[in-house]
């Protein structure tokens, strides 16, 4: 469990990244704060769609970077899901783990 804990902080981590890119292009209003109860969708976040699919496409070349494994987080999968994983920075984590063991996994 250790290893999936140490696991998850570098997801984290690398989620806060993504939200400093996107923040860095934010005026002095809508900033995201870095907490993973952080919504990234729906009437709560201040992301628009398009800031969205950037965040997405931010931790997909991180995530190769940092883990050495090339996903796709915006896939049939992920939209098919009765409840999206892009819903806050918890929900987008536990997603990246699972989608970066079953990769590991082959």
């Amino acid at each position: 469990m250790l290893v999936n804990s140490a696991m998850r902080d570098r997801v984290i981590k690398v989620i806060y990244s993504a939200l400093d890119e996107i923040n860095s292009e934010k005026g002095s209003e809508g900033k995201l704060i870095e907490s993973e109860e952080t919504s990234l969708m729906g009437p709560a976040s201040s992301l628009d769609s398009f800031e969205l699919v950037g965040l997405v496409l931010s931790l997909e070349s991180k995530i190769a970077e940092e883990f050495g494994v090339a996903i796709t987080l915006a896939d049939e999968k992920a939209m098919s899901q009765r409840s999206s994983p892009f819903r806050t920075v918890a929900t987008m984590a536990d997603y990246i783990m699972h989608v970066i063991e079953e990769c590991n996994r082959g």
